[in-house]
């Protein structure tokens, strides 16, 4: 009898609970999205990369979700932001390029951040900028601009680089150059450049001169794009803790939520400086050569790309690694700040954390360096999602995916349906109600010299060019035999005729992208044999 009660008991207690969790209303989601400039998929150690450390991210894959197989939508900056934010391809944007950022004539559709803010949330925007910026004018943050003149409606002061020299001059006091260094782009502040830097050696009034000539538009590697070196401004001052400052007080501010946060982090984009103990952490004599830096590129969709011969210097190539590395290490640990200010203000359990880049780096693979390209170092990125109690720990997600899935995703979070993309929310990978079977990646580049678009099944990369009479080389890779993408198996006539039907394949798999996205080169691409021009 007693045993029966005590059932009884319990039973109406569930039950109790039960009714009170389902008259309880569901917390909101918070969104917190994290973005990297110019990183590349296999710099986390939880992506396999035995050198690096960065324990933060590392931490965030394994409370959450992993996905191996994640591309840019476009290998650089303008477009990929774009399409992160509107969910909507490059050629739907009118964005294929980042000097097509301020054209008058662009589409406007609702990003994510548009959407989650009319229904109620509060939503900031920190560091780099780089979309059309009619897209920021509804944060409740003034959000500075890239570069420019002042964009109309902007209720931010200073654009990014004004703004972050000011800072500059409140907590790092300007001195003379010493021998040897150079004036650092976007710190003005001393760095000692590493022999693969433009400048190194030179004396600093020719490296002005040389920049000057840049602005009229001469040819001169130097600058922001050729910059490496050890940086003389305190690690807490630099862009990357100056940035993640502004996201640590938002969070703060925002606590009560909801909210949708964006801390956009300039690094490891160049210039690669940065300072002690960072610069050296990786020995440079240690770091590993790119398997394919002697790759002449002869039979390569890219043969025709020109690239300076330094980035064939194995020890030019193994010194920028290590400053690439100590950047995305000085990256993980703030955003290990952002994550326990999470942890801090009890956050964590109904924030959805995104991490991701635009585009990657290149860092010696073949030679080259920076992105624009659709080899793997350039186009593959990292992705990691984490929601407690809906997304289990340590999910690896292998399906190709990429950006333009993200709007998606994230309003499928938060439990806002119906709004329009060309992409698809990554939750049923997540949850494995897809197995990623008929998924498929697919980027977009802007002209006809080289391949307009890549297509990848996970295993298989077609790199195809925008039409007809386009003179681009197209290219099949098999990223299970070939992973440095050495072997162009549509290079020869012989090749075309082994490899034709997973090329077909991939081909037909791109003109149905292109028809639903409704791209104005469907019928071009449709049109153009495989194998290209060359």
């Amino acid at each position: 009898m007693k045993l029966l009660l005590r059932i009884a008991v319990c039973f109406s207690m569930a039950s109790l609970s039960l009714l009170r969790a389902a008259e309880t209303p569901k917390r909101p989601i918070n969104v917190l999205f994290i973005i990297t400039d110019q990183q590349r998929w296999d710099t986390l150690g939880s992506m396999g990369n035995k050198v690096i450390k960065t324990p933060n991210l590392d931490r965030l894959a394994a409370e959450g979700a992993r996905f191996t197989r994640m591309y840019s939508s476009c290998p650089v900056c303008v477009p990929a932001r774009t399409v992160i934010l509107t969910g909507r391809s490059c050629s739907s944007n009118h964005l294929l390029t980042n000097q097509e950022i301020d054209r008058a004539d662009l589409p406007t559709f609702e990003t994510f951040d548009q959407v989650l803010i009319k229904q109620g949330y509060r939503g900031e925007y920190y560091g780099k900028w780089h979309s059309p910026y009619k897209y920021a004018l509804d944060y409740a943050n003034g959000v500075r601009w890239t570069n420019g003149k002042k964009p109309p409606g902007s209720r931010a002061e200073l654009n990014e680089a004004q703004a972050f020299l000011k800072y500059l001059d409140e907590h790092v006091p300007q001195r003379p150059l010493e021998p040897g260094e150079q004036l650092a782009n976007m710190y003005n502040r001393p760095y000692r450049p590493d022999p693969l830097d433009g400048s190194y050696g030179l004396p600093p009034e020719k490296v002005q001169q040389l920049l000057r000539n840049r602005e009229a538009g001469n040819a001169a590697q130097v600058g922001q794009g050729f910059s490496y070196g050890c940086l003389d401004v305190p690690p807490e001052h630099t862009m990357t803790a100056w940035t993640v400052k502004d996201g640590l007080k938002a969070l703060d501010r925002l606590k009560d939520g909801p909210f949708t946060l964006t801390v956009s982090i300039g690094p490891p984009h160049p210039p690669m400086v940065l300072p002690k103990p960072y610069y050296g952490m990786y020995p440079a004599a240690e770091m590993p050569v790119p398997a394919s830096i002697e790759d002449t590129r002869a039979g390569s969709p890219y043969f025709r790309s020109l690239m300076p011969p330094a980035y064939r210097d194995k020890d030019k190539v193994r010194q920028m690694i290590s400053d690439y590395y100590g950047l995305i290490t000085l990256n993980d640990d703030w955003i290990g700040k952002l994550l326990a200010r999470l942890d801090e203000l009890h956050l964590s359990d109904h924030t959805l954390v995104i991490f991701t880049a635009d585009h990657g780096e290149m860092l010696g693979d073949h030679g080259m360096y920076s992105k624009f390209v659709f080899y793997e170092g350039s186009a593959h990125i990292p992705l990691l999602v984490r929601l407690p109690g809906v997304i289990p720990p340590g999910t690896v997600v292998n399906a190709p995916v990429a950006q333009i899935d993200l709007f998606s995703t994230i309003l499928d979070y938060c439990g806002v349906a119906g709004r329009a993309s060309e992409g698809a929310t990554l939750r049923p990978l997540i949850e494995g109600q897809d197995d990623g079977a008929k998924r498929l990646a697919v980027s977009e580049w802007n002209g006809t010299a080289v391949p307009g678009y890549m297509v990848c099944d996970g295993r298989w990369k077609l790199m195809f060019g925008r039409g007809l009479t386009a003179r681009a080389r197209d290219g099949l890779f098999d990223l299970q035999s070939d992973p440095n993408e050495v072997k162009n198996l549509l290079a020869t006539e012989a090749d075309r005729a082994a490899n034709k039907e997973v090329a077909t394949r991939l081909k037909q798999s791109l003109v149905d992208w292109l028809e639903r996205v409704k791209s104005p080169y469907v019928e071009e691409v449709r049109a153009r044999p495989l194998g290209g021009q060359g």
